[in-house]
């Protein structure tokens, strides 16, 4: 380039400060100062208006946080940054309060529940333990919940797989769109409902509460679930994985026996845990058509059983201190169960996942 093209060449304006792309800029510890100052601010003044409420508290730090980001932003830097960072602030705003509920609860109920949750507890019943004294355990609801799961999840597991396997792959016309309808409507309905209808056919059948009846109940609420977690796992496999199959002349059948469930096994366990994981806490169904019971009964086929759930209702309803202990205790298993299978999930899906590498 000769030096008359490099004078003719126009001069870049200058930048003026903090309006260009690059300009001044917030330290990056200054989302933690601006969250000190506005806890600060929201104790400091909700103890002077009188505020005992921590949540009070809470919503008005929150408040703080979220305006002291965007003036200081929009001071320092600009009106652009200043967008952002409000809409970081709101996440983040979002996301506390999402979580501090959770922990709230987490903390609340390993506190209140190690206070009895020992070896006896987990080994023994209620069988001769008035419920406003101390002593007892859960070994019969955790019998009984293990026993109505079970059952429950042998029932709508099949049906579920098979109703997501026929919408994705064969499922075509008025009857799919009937199918996908009534699966949706099932996905709403509460569980009293189930209980209610599994219990006037027992009432019509002549039938003894019993856990089965329970379980029965349970998979009315669990197939939805199932179906709906399969189908969008089937749905995820490539159509090239099934082109190859069949132009190797494969069945169909065979296809989705060989290629289509092995490929979306992980999500499809997943799925089946989370539908486990909620029925596990379903009272309303064990009330209506399980009864309860003190003692252990490893017959679920046969007489009145409890459930963790049942349990954790029937002992809040004594009122006395030994029984909220045990109420908080039984949570504490239930919660520990619910972790328990997402862990399993995780690990099956982790064992099922294709392995890459040479």
């Amino acid at each position: 380039m000769s030096q008359t093209a490099i004078k003719d060449r126009p001069t870049p304006a200058p930048v003026p400060p903090g309006g260009g792309l690059r300009g001044r800029t917030l330290p990056r510890f200054a989302p933690l100062g601006f969250a000190v100052l506005a806890i600060g601010l929201g104790v400091g003044l909700g103890l002077a208006a009188g505020w005992e409420s921590r949540v009070q508290w809470g919503l008005l730090s929150a408040l703080f946080f979220v305006v002291i980001s965007y003036i200081a932003t929009s001071v320092v830097e600009n009106r652009r940054q200043a967008k952002d960072r409000l809409a970081t602030s709101l996440v983040w705003v979002c996301f506390i309060l999402a979580v501090v509920p959770l922990f709230s609860l987490i903390w609340v109920t390993v506190s209140r529940g190690l206070k009895v949750l020992n070896g006896y507890f987990l080994s023994h019943s209620m069988a001769g333990v008035p419920g406003f004294e101390a002593g007892g355990g859960v070994y019969h609801a955790i019998v009984g919940t293990l026993e109505q799961v079970g059952l429950a999840t042998l029932v709508s597991v099949p049906i579920g797989l098979l109703t997501a396997v026929y919408l994705v792959e064969y499922g075509k016309g008025a009857l799919a769109k009937a199918v996908t309808f009534f699966v949706d409507v099932m996905t709403g309905i509460p569980s009293i409902v189930a209980g209610l209808f599994i219990l006037s056919i027992m009432l019509l059948a002549e039938l003894e509460p019993s856990g089965l009846m329970g379980a029965l109940a349970l998979a009315i609420l669990m197939i939805p679930v199932v179906v709906r977690s399969t189908e969008e796992m089937l749905k995820l496999v490539p159509n090239e994985l099934r082109e190859a199959a069949l132009a190797l002349g494969v069945p169909k059948w065979r296809m989705i026996l060989k290629v289509v469930i092995p490929t979306a096994l992980g999500g499809i366990t997943t799925g089946v845990m989370l539908a486990i994981a909620r029925i596990a806490g379903e009272t309303a169904p064990i009330m209506l058509l399980v009864f309860g019971s003190q003692l252990i009964n490893t017959n679920p086929f046969e007489g009145a059983q409890s459930s963790l759930p049942f349990y954790i209702w029937e002992q809040y309803r004594v009122g006395s201190e030994a029984s909220y202990d045990r109420a908080w205790a039984a949570a504490l298993v239930l919660i520990a169960f619910v972790m328990l299978l997402n862990l399993v999930a995780r690990g099956i899906a982790r064992w099922k996942a294709p392995k890459t590498g040479r």
